[in-house]
């Protein structure tokens, strides 16, 4: 399968109309989060992504709610958060927010760590992790130098072992990877990234 995986889109319509022709490649079309800013522009983004015609699996950020991302996705996407969807034999799980909860006030929707690790109790034998957070000390450090990533989603990763994890979130750590056991995680950032599962 291949993969086509962005994050941090935040209502850029020249890194959107890139993602949508490059779409037409793809196998799948993953979003990890942060479509539009400070929770404004849901619906305006996903008009943005109205053009890919692929299976499309999209985790809220903290600049959109779950409850905000279902009601402007796409009636065919799959929205995920704490679920988990089989795709042509593939099986992705999918967490967002921002874990842990961040400093940045009432309007980002964040998640504590305990909760996230509840939900990501739930990842047992996927394939593909999405999370719009980064796991702790991969892909996770501010401009200061502060590792910000989940324990959670790192515990999680290190339990699984998926084949792939794609986050976000972090801008400073865009085009990031690394590796967490034999798990390849990659920082997507709102650029077109390729995998092959």
């Amino acid at each position: 399968m291949r993969i086509l995986a962005f994050s941090d889109l935040h209502l850029s319509r020249a890194r959107a109309e890139e993602i949508v022709a490059a779409s037409r490649g793809a196998d799948l079309v993953i979003g990890a989060g942060d479509f539009c800013n400070m929770r404004k522009g849901i619906a305006e983004a996903m008009g943005l992504l109205k053009g890919i015609e692929k299976p499309l699996v999209l985790v809220p950020g903290n600049n959109e709610s779950l409850d905000e991302l279902r009601m402007a996705a796409p009636q065919a996407a799959h929205v995920l958060h704490g679920q988990t969807v089989e795709i042509d034999g593939v099986r992705l799980f999918g967490i967002g927010g921002g874990i842990p909860v961040t400093p940045f006030g009432a309007w980002s929707w964040d998640l504590p760590e305990d909760k996230a690790a509840a939900l990501l109790a739930g990842a047992d034998r996927a394939d593909v992790i999405v999370s719009h957070s980064p796991p702790k000390g991969l892909a996770d450090r501010t401009s200061q130098g502060l590792s910000v990533g989940s324990t959670a989603v790192r515990d999680a990763i290190a339990r699984v072992q998926p084949k792939l994890t794609v986050c976000g979130h972090i801008h400073d750590c865009w085009g990031e990877e690394g590796r967490i056991g034999q798990t390849p995680v990659k920082n997507l950032g709102p650029t077109v990234n390729w995998f092959e599962i």
